[in-house]
């Protein structure tokens, strides 16, 4: 997994660098700041005073001392005021900087806490929807094992209710499926209503006599026929001509319409694969070979990055001889996402995994 959600103690975290939220100047502070200084020993306050002042939404680094981690990227994240002080966009910009440091140092893995979320007073759910954000979209690009690692119990409890949501979501839908299927069986109705239809139509009505009313059953009569007659030929069989008259039929390929949609999108094929974490060389095969053939994971993915909606992801799928299904619980967790406008491989994959199912990627 590219990123996983933990709770642990930070400062316990075998990883290439842990994130500490740094006071903007060479103090200790309060909360992960000083659990940080605690574990790493007196040398991380000297070397964090040979930095100096942070400016809010920067990140600078430094060794680990007698931490686990080889890294510790000092990052200053936004206090909380009123939500209308750019307060979100100050916190994305933390996230953004440690993750660029982190990457310039070849860290293969690092470990965040929730930034923000503690003494500076950020919102829980709001702090934990910028911090997946922002791992989404690096991850889009770079390969690197994120954790983001919450030591409060609530905060845990609403990172663990982050897909509550689409587990209810699944859970219905699957149950819908199968309980379709089971009582499927039960459905021989048809052909009974059919058969009393006709026997209604031969039997002859009354009139307060005694008498067989024909006229009117004639009248009765004829104005269904034109649906019945109807219903006979949309039941008969169509005349089919020679094979090959048969096998010209065949609609566009996977391919070609991969390639009317990447057209009718009008964007660089680079963002395409890029969403669907897809390699360029892969994905050059694709487009460049009419009768290719993809697996079903690379088709959702192209949908993914296409952000396509159900239908037309389903008729994407269905170029390749795939559906999404209600019988599949990886497909609701798919479809899910999409319905939502959720077009992140990073958040599908987070939550294939939450619910113990095979990842769109590996």
């Amino acid at each position: 997994m590219p990123f996983e959600i933990v709770r642990n103690d930070i400062t316990k975290m075998h990883v290439d660098a842990i994130v500490n939220t740094a006071n903007p100047q060479p103090v200790i502070g309060a909360g992960t700041d000083s659990a940080v200084h605690t574990a790493a020993g007196p040398k991380l306050l000297a070397a964090r005073k040979k930095i100096g002042a942070i400016e809010v939404g920067n990140s600078m680094a430094t060794k680990g001392y007698d931490l686990p981690a080889r890294y510790v990227l000092h990052t200053v994240s936004p206090a909380w005021q009123d939500g209308a002080h750019g307060e979100e966009t100050l916190l994305r910009r933390a996230y953004d900087a440690a993750l660029t440091l982190a990457g310039r140092l070849k860290c293969r893995s690092v470990a965040f806490p929730l930034m923000a979320a503690g003494s500076y007073g950020f919102p829980h759910d709001l702090a934990l929807s910028v911090a997946i954000r922002a791992f989404t979209d690096y991850l889009l690009t770079h390969d690197m094992q994120i954790y983001l690692v919450i030591f409060n119990a609530e905060a845990f409890r609403l990172a663990g209710s982050l897909f509550d949501d689409l587990k209810s979501y699944v859970d219905d839908q699957y149950v819908s499926e199968q309980t379709e299927r089971e009582y499927a069986a039960g459905r021989p109705y048809r052909r009974e209503w059919d058969e009393q239809e006709t026997a209604c139509e031969s039997a002859p009505s009354f009139n307060s006599a005694g008498l067989a009313n024909n006229a009117h059953i004639a009248k009765d009569m004829a104005a269904l026929r034109p649906w019945r007659r109807n219903k006979a030929q949309a039941a008969a069989p169509q005349a089919v001509g020679s094979l090959q008259d048969f096998l010209n039929q065949t609609e566009s390929t996977f391919t070609e319409y991969l390639l009317d949609l990447l057209q009718e999108r009008g964007e660089k094929d680079s963002s395409v694969y890029h969403r669907a974490q897809m390699s360029r060389q892969l994905f050059n095969k694709i487009i460049n070979k009419k009768d290719y053939q993809p697996s079903k994971n690379t088709a959702i993915q192209l949908a993914i990055g296409l952000q396509l909606d159900l239908n037309k992801t389903q008729k994407l799928l269905g170029k390749a001889g795939y559906a999404l299904t209600r019988s599949s619980k990886s497909d609701l967790v798919v479809q899910y996402f999409i319905q939502h406008g959720e077009y992140s491989i990073v958040t599908i994959n987070t939550a294939l995994y939450d619910s113990d199912l095979p990842l769109l990627t590996k």
